[in-house]
């Protein structure tokens, strides 16, 4: 199956500049004004702003809307989401656009399956919260605290084990927590609960979109999905349901994902194995309370994968 020929990127592209505009403005409207909205509906407006926020980084760290690196982290310089350092995002998601290790449980620092191996050691209690973790429900509630918790861990370890690049990363991510703080302190009308709740809830809404956005398949090039949806997540996710997609083009700016899809429509769906659904709505019916896969990789022996390595990493959860 051919790869489809991506276009090339704009010089400036300016629907993703007023993407950044939109989510700034509603940062500081949203907290500055947070006791004339009431408290649940700013931390409800907050949570929508920073999952865009999030989308918004993702779009930056694949080279848009400039053609220039620099000035692609300064847009997303302000550490609005708070918990993961942009630069640890870029790389470990630039790692996970690697297709041929897609949901491998070492390689594929995105995945949420385990090594079958590492499964079989784990304890009855903690089997039962991945178990709900795999869940759309479980994973809206409980997995933003699964994967940041271990994300966390993982970086304390490589920077005690001396890795600069990860404490680089981590230096950066406190200079750009400086202007959110002082926003805070000077000007914002929001208190630090209803921000980290606002936080926390725009990593859940995450979570909707990297439920089941790859399976495990033996072909990497069928491992993606595509979500028909065109409704609020998909704005919210800057078209990013369009998974496949993304995948196959990873520079084509988010804007233009829709109508190159549809343009290829068949010839996507033939390429991925038609996995693919057509709303979110669908998924949470389906999924809401029921696991699409195992947590343990179902064909970790046989699939597109590196050799299994001697030292397990447990689980990145993403």
């Amino acid at each position: 199956m051919t790869t489809p020929d991506c276009p090339e990127k704009h010089s400036i592209e300016w629907p993703t500049l007023a993407v950044a505009a939109i989510c700034y403005a509603g940062f500081i409207l949203t907290t500055a004004f947070s006791g004339t909205l009431g408290t649940v509906p700013a931390i409800l407006v907050l949570a929508l702003i920073l999952t865009l926020y999030s989308s918004l980084n993702h779009e930056v760290l694949h080279g848009h809307p400039f053609r220039t690196k620099a000035l692609n982290t300064a847009l997303v310089f302000p550490a609005l989401g708070l918990f993961i350092p942009y630069p640890r995002f870029r790389d470990t998601h630039l790692a996970h656009h690697h297709d041929p290790s897609l949901t491998d449980p070492y390689d594929d620092p995105e995945t949420n399956f385990v090594d079958p191996a590492v499964w079989a050691r784990w304890s009855t209690p903690r089997r039962a919260i991945y178990a709900f973790n795999n869940t759309l429900l479980g994973r809206m509630v409980i997995g933003p605290l699964i994967s940041t918790g271990t994300f966390w861990l993982g970086d304390a370890r490589a920077i005690a084990a001396g890795d600069r690049r990860i404490l680089s990363a981590w230096v950066f991510h406190a200079a750009a927590l400086v202007p959110v703080i002082l926003w805070w302190v000077l000007v914002a009308d929001m208190s630090v609960t209803a921000y980290l709740t606002a936080a926390y809830a725009s990593l859940s809404v995450l979570k909707i979109r990297t439920f089941l956005e790859h399976r495990a398949h033996e072909k990497a090039r069928c491992r993606s999905v595509i979500i028909e949806d065109r409704g609020l997540l998909s704005v919210l996710f800057l078209k990013n349901n369009l998974h496949a997609v993304h995948h196959a083009c990873p520079a084509l700016a988010w804007y233009r994902l829709d109508r190159f899809y549809h343009a290829r429509r068949s010839a996507f769906l033939q390429r991925n194995g038609g996995y693919a659904y057509v709303s979110y709505w669908q998924i949470a019916r389906m999924f809401l309370l029921r696991a699409k896969d195992p947590v343990p990789h179902s064909l970790w022996d046989t699939a597109e994968s590196t050799p299994r390595p001697t030292a397990a990493r447990e689980n990145t959860a993403a």
